[in-house]
């Protein structure tokens, strides 16, 4: 198993510039990021990405379809996942998140999440909630979840039960649909399903800051593997300063630095 280290900025596949302006006027007036490109890493391209996370250098996979869903920790050499976790095919599994040595999974229409030990993947607990379950990440004191509204739900680590729900707002109003979810230098980012967006918010406002357009990296995506679907999966590498970004049967994930835009 190959770990993720500072190796990782080395570029594959060339310094790309990616300037993200939008042209849609729904995001006239929320700012948008831009990112560069700095390498690859090949992606498992039957893996129907739900979560992404990356911890103690290790690579974290989550992925859900119907009948058959799992958790494993990616070799990023091939891209495959060791596959230790395997849910019981009356569950669609949905995004992860590693937190005090556990790993916390979600599912989605069941209302039921798992907690596995990090070591053995031995399951630890279950916990439900109301709703589905989309995205999960941590800001390190409470659980941040998704269900595919404009709500993210808090949950306390101990009773695994809500603490509070965060309104996520843009200049525009409510924003929807929000799904694989990472807390990065204190803002969460979220993907917002079924399009190239990610939605960069403030966890104490619910504000979106900012947008990141990576329509150039799905169409890529695509182009490579037309069966390819929507972006799905962002994972923080401190170490780096870096995010890996990758979606639903990519058949890459993408090493990407983010910026401020500058100003004209």
């Amino acid at each position: 198993m190959r770990v993720l280290n500072y190796a990782l900025t080395a570029s594959t596949l060339g310094l790309l510039f990616l300037s993200c302006e939008s042209a849609q006027k729904e995001e006239a007036i929320t700012p948008m990021l831009e990112y560069s490109v700095k390498s690859s890493l090949p992606h498992d391209i039957d893996a129907f990405t739900q979560g992404l996370v990356i911890h103690n250098g290790e690579l974290f996979e989550s992925t859900g379809q119907e009948g058959f869903s799992w958790i494993g920790v990616v070799d990023i050499g091939s891209g495959v996942a060791e596959k230790k976790v395997e849910l019981a095919s009356n569950y669609f599994g949905e995004g992860i998140t590693i937190l005090n040595n556990k790993i916390y999974q979600l599912t989605w229409k069941n209302q039921t999440g798992f907690v596995y030990d990090l070591k053995t993947f031995q399951k630890l607990a279950s916990f439900t909630y109301s709703g589905e379950g989309w995205g999960i990440t941590h800001d390190s004191t409470n659980l941040i979840m998704s269900n595919g509204t404009n709500r993210l739900v808090f949950l306390d680590t101990v009773t695994l039960k809500p603490v509070k729900t965060l309104e996520v707002y843009d200049a525009r109003g409510s924003v929807p649909l929000l799904n694989e979810l990472e807390y990065a230098e204190g803002f969460i980012y979220a993907n917002i399903w079924q399009t190239n967006r990610i939605a960069r918010i403030d966890p104490s406002t619910g504000k979106v800051t900012a947008y990141l357009d990576l329509t150039l990296l799905r169409d890529q995506a695509v182009g490579r593997n037309p069966a390819a679907d929507v972006l799905n999966g962002i994972a923080w590498h401190s170490g780096t300063q870096s995010f890996l970004l990758t979606g639903k049967y990519w058949p890459l994930i993408y090493v990407v630095r983010i910026r401020e835009a500058e100003t004209p």
